[in-house]
């Protein structure tokens, strides 16, 4: 048995990614396969793709956990599902896993003209223009006839990330607020309609025109961050797990929620304060 060496790093004794990625491929086709596992093979693209879903947040929490072993395993779920697709696709003729490396792999020295051609990069914006370049360029050479720019963002991905897209995107032929002032004030002005919703010469009754005003004011808030240069769900994210953490410690403090249930509204704000002042918080709902 050869010894691996900086020379023969894939050796027996150590066996490459590539070679694990191809053991993973064949356990798919089996489970897959005429004696292969019921579950596996009763799933379709639209069965699964609520578990990518999941999947892809469980990565996001482990990272923002820097929990690196749960980052691992993470990663091989979510792995599974794109050989979960690749294989059900390779059985209905669309295409293969080796087509699915193949397309990234082009695609990426194809958007990397500084890496793998004679273009010039100097730094990370002048990279994300070039890749914004050379994407355009290749939408405008597709087959498919889009009647808007925007037509290519997803409908169907979290409505944070959505606004966000939609937000850069526009941006991008000058439709979008100049600077932050701007979009404070129409922060200050969505709340404004929004509060007009709730006095009494103003409802209606109707829900929609609520859930209408509080989209435009979480719309223009995903905005704000894009400016700010802040992930917008990161932020809120972080915001939740400080949630969660000060109403735990308001839990402790009484001795658990029948006792928190039973505080008074006073009690409530001074056990908030306590546990916002004894590590930072967000602001009470």
């Amino acid at each position: 048995m050869a010894k691996p060496t900086p020379d023969n790093p894939h050796s027996e004794a150590a066996p490459s990614s590539a070679d694990a990625l191809l053991e993973a491929v064949a356990i798919m086709a089996r489970l897959r396969g005429p004696d292969g596992c019921p579950w596996d093979r009763e799933q379709t693209f639209d069965s699964i793709k609520k578990h990518t879903l999941e999947e892809t947040y469980e990565v996001f929490d482990a990272i923002e956990r820097r929990a690196w072993p749960d980052l691992k395993d993470e990663l091989g779920d979510l792995l599974l599902q794109v050989l979960f697709y690749a294989q059900m696709a390779s059985e209905a003729g669309y295409f293969t896993l080796q087509d699915v490396a193949e397309n990234l792999n082009n695609k990426l020295i194809r958007r990397h003209p500084h890496i793998f051609g004679d273009a010039q990069a100097a730094d990370s914006d002048a990279v994300l223009r070039n890749w914004e370049q050379i994407k355009q360029s290749e939408k405008k050479s597709s087959a498919s006839q889009q009647t808007s720019m925007l037509d290519d963002i997803a409908h169907a991905m979290p409505a944070m990330l959505e606004a966000g897209k939609l937000g850069s995107r526009a941006a991008k032929v000058g439709f979008d607020w100049p600077d932050i002032a701007g979009l404070f004030s129409k922060l200050q002005e969505e709340t404004e309609e929004l509060k007009a919703e709730l006095t009494p010469s103003s409802r209606d009754g109707s829900q929609s025109s609520l859930e209408e005003e509080l989209g435009d004011l979480l719309f223009t808030a995903v905005n704000l961050g894009r400016h700010l240069k802040v992930d917008p769900e990161s932020a809120l994210r972080a915001a939740n797990a400080k949630f969660r953490r000060r109403f735990a410690a308001m839990e402790s403090v009484v001795g658990g929620k029948d006792a928190l249930a039973a505080s008074t509204p006073a009690e409530l704000d001074a056990l908030w304060n306590r546990a916002k002042k004894a590590t930072g918080g967000p602001p009470r709902p």
